[in-house]
Formats: C-alpha cells, structure tokens, sequence
C-alpha cells in the first residue's frame, strides 16, 4: 500500500468518497467523523497523512489540528487542511497552526493526490531517517542531535531582478531570515552555505525553466535536501500536479499574499531541519559505530573491511600493499603506576603521531586496547614499508607524553610488519593471514627487546 491517510469530515459521503479515492490510488484510508475520533486514530494508528476538515462537530478542526502538533507522537505527521471556505484569514490560521497545506473544497483531485504523494515522500526519507536514528540510540551509537532555531537561509530565483527585489522587500519585513537574491548559475555553483529553502519562478528563463533548475538542484548532493517553493501563476490542475511530482515541496501563486508565504516558508523550514536532525544522528551513528571514541581513530570492525578493500585493489592493479601490527611497550605499567587517566593520555597521544606520520590513503585503526594496525597501499618494496615503519617507532619515541596530573612519560613502540604477496607470489592469500603473520612478527619484536621493528621473515629474501 502506498500508506495509511487519516480522512477527517464530518460528511459520510465525504468521507466515503475520498476513501474510494484514495484506495483506488493503493492507500490505506482510514476514517473518522470528529475531531475525537481524529485524535484517538492518530495515537492509535500513527498515519502517514492526515486530511483534516475545518468544521467538526464536536471541537473546530484548528483545534484537532493544535492538539496534532503538541503531541510528540504526532506532531510530525503531515496535515492538510480542507475547508468549504475560500476565505484568506481561514487559510492563513491553518497555516500558522503548523498545517503543511490548505485546501478548498471541491478538491481538486489531481492537485490533492499530488500533493499527498509530495508529503509522502517526505514522510517516508524523514521516517526512515528517525528509525533508523533511534535504533542507532537504542544501542548507544548515537546521541540525538540538537535542534538550531536560528535564521535559516532562503534564495530567491525570479526571472526579473525587479520581482526577485520586490518578493525579497515582501518577505524580509515579516522574516527574521537571511534572504538572497541568486541567479540559476548562483544556485547551482554550490558556493558557500547552501539555502534551507529555494523560492523558483516557474518561468525562469523561458517556460518550464524553473522546474529544470529545481531537477538539477535535486541531483547535487549539497542541495538535494533543500526545500523548493515553486512560484506560479496557475495553482491548479494538471500542472499544478506536476509540479508537485517532480520534487516540489510547495506552490506560491505569482501574486502571493506575504503573510501567507511566510507561513508556508517557515513550515518547510521546519521540516527541512527535522530532516536534517536525522540525517545528522544517523551519520553522528554510523561514524561511531567505526571510530574509536578514545583515539578517533577507526576500530577493528571498520578495519577489516577496509583492509579487505585495500587488499582487492592490490590484487586488481597487482600492486604490493604492507600490513603493521604495532603494539605499545609495557604498557600495562603505565596504567598500573600511573593510573587509567594516564594511560588514556600515552592512547590519544601515540595515536595523534601515529597519524601524523602515515600517507592520506594509508589506514590507521586502533584494534584492541593498546594494539594499533596500519596499512600501506601500493608499496613497491618492502625497504619502503621498513621506512614507514621506523619513522612511526622514531616518532612516538621522539618525545615524552604529557601527563594529566603533571610530568611526562617516555614511551616506545613495537611494530610487526608482513607484505602481501610475500616472495613466494601468495597473491591469493586471505587478508587474515597477512595480519597473522605481521602480528607473528610483533611477537618476535617484542621477545628480542621490544622498541622496534620486525618484519615477518618470508616477506623478503
């Protein structure tokens, strides 16, 4: 099904005629006669959309629509209003109460399933986004991010500089937002803070130019999240519809009322960045669940999967890569004498030295409690990981670690290192026993006196 609608009218042949409707278009309608039962069937069922009448019988349709948005289980459910009025100060109301649109009666049928599939969408990126986010939480990968209130950034496109002057001198009167003038080239250069919300003159450039600029936006990776508002003069029909279905997330007619506009702005704005809330967790998510929180540096889990990667494109280009196993000296007295703090401190310094001295390709990851693995792409010959290897031992033992509560401390490394193919060509060997065997020769490092470098005995003649 294409999701569950909400349909609230007081009217049955309303109701029964847009359920017919809507289950014609493969969506679940579900329906109520009063503001009640709207209520009830919104906890219960948590629709995707809710079409929501003005008049009820039992309490006014704004106050359904009040109670919807204070409702954290269903404030972000979208609402569009419908009202057998035409009157302004009706829609406007609508509007300022967090309706997402405002529709007249009769419906204009190609203009409302468009517009349901438009919210939709959005419903389903930003839903996807949120569970996502919160089973990240559940396991403690992630943290919610902060919401920011703060003035957003709105572009106005028009095709006449006069009218782009005209909307901004409108709209900046009764906005606390930063409003731009840009040109199409402006808005797709991608230079600079990209706007929360594009305003499009649908004639840009010619017929039709505006909805090319707003396809093109939508194919950037910088402004594919950035609301559109699509300023036309026809608001109806087929059009209209169209607008809608190739990503428009309004419609402002040419001559728009500025209170109206604003408060259609300021409800994608609001939604723009309950979308970027989730795209931020998910990412804060999936960042930890392959950084070491200590160090920042990558873990073992991300670890293979890039050595796996590291060792296919050797393969691929028949390149020679190198694999380091390092592990800190004697660390377990540092900790004993000095205490856990210290020893976090002799962590997050030795990794910032460690990276500090590797290539931007080279991978660093901690992979166990002071065990760090490095791996070096296209390494021509062994002599040159052996470099690499001893400048990292000289640079961690160069200079004493800070202490947190005073003084510092020497430290010292020992590193393994095994290349892959060895000189017996093993171009087949699993990325597995290349670590075996760099870890094999750590173990040989650290019995002959620790501090130094090993390199695994059958990686070179």
């Amino acid at each position: 099904m294409g999701g569950k609608v909400l349909i609230t009218d007081n009217v049955a042949t309303n109701r029964i005629v847009l359920k017919v409707k809507l289950a014609a278009a493969c969506y679940l309608p579900l329906m109520a006669g009063d503001g009640a039962s709207c209520l009830s069937l919104a906890r219960g069922e948590l629709p995707d959309l809710i079409l929501l009448d003005w008049a009820l019988p039992d309490v006014p349709g704004l106050e359904v629509l009040r109670h919807l948005r204070a409702d954290p289980a269903t404030r972000d459910i979208p609402v569009i209003m419908i009202s057998a009025s035409r009157d302004p100060a009706i829609r406007l109301q609508a509007l300022a109460e967090g309706a997402d649109d405002f529709l007249a009666k009769p419906l204009d049928d190609p203009v409302l399933m468009a517009r349901l599939r438009s919210l939709l969408r959005l419903r389903d990126s930003s839903g996807e986004g949120a569970v996502r986010g919160a089973a990240l939480r559940a396991l403690g990968l992630a943290e919610r991010a902060e919401s920011f209130e703060g003035p957003g950034l709105i572009a106005l496109v028009a095709a006449r500089p006069e009218t782009g002057l005209r909307w901004r001198k409108e709209l900046q009167a009764l906005m606390p937002d930063r409003i731009v003038l840009q040109t199409r080239e402006e808005a797709l250069a991608e230079a600079g803070p990209v706007p929360d919300i594009f305003v499009i003159d649908a004639d840009l450039d010619g017929p039709g130019g505006g909805l090319r600029l707003m396809s093109d936006l939508r194919s950037r990776a910088g402004s594919r999240h950035a609301a559109v508002c699509i300023v036309r003069g026809q608001m109806g029909g087929e059009g209209a519809a169209m607008i809608y279905d190739l990503g428009a997330n309004d419609l402002l007619p040419a001559a728009f009322d500025p209170r109206e506009a604003r408060l259609r702005l300021r409800n994608l704005l609001r939604r723009k960045r309950r979308g970027d809330e989730m795209r931020a967790t998910l990412q804060n998510g999936l960042r930890l669940a392959v950084v070491d929180p200590l160090t920042g540096l990558y873990n073992r889990r991300y670890a293979g999967a890039h050595l796996a990667a590291v060792a296919e494109r050797a393969r691929a280009a028949d390149e020679r890569f190198a694999v380091m196993v390092i592990d800190l000296d004697r660390f377990k007295s540092v900790n004993d004498r000095w205490g856990h703090g210290a020893g976090d401190a002799v962590l997050v310094a030795v990794a910032r030295r460690l990276h500090a001295n590797l290539r931007p390709g080279d991978l660093i990851a901690r992979i166990g409690g002071e065990e760090f693995l490095v791996a070096l792409p296209d390494v021509p010959r062994p002599e040159d990981a052996h470099a690499v290897a001893e400048r990292l031992r000289e640079a961690v033992e160069e200079e004493p670690v800070p202490l947190p509560g005073g003084g510092s401390l020497r430290v010292t490394i020992s590193v393994g290192l095994a290349l892959s193919p060895d000189e017996a060509g093993r171009r087949a060997e699993p990325v597995d026993a290349v670590v075996q065997r760099a870890d094999s020769a750590l173990l040989l490092a650290k019995s002959a006196g620790r501090n130094q470098v090993t390199i695994e005995r059958s990686a070179v003649a």
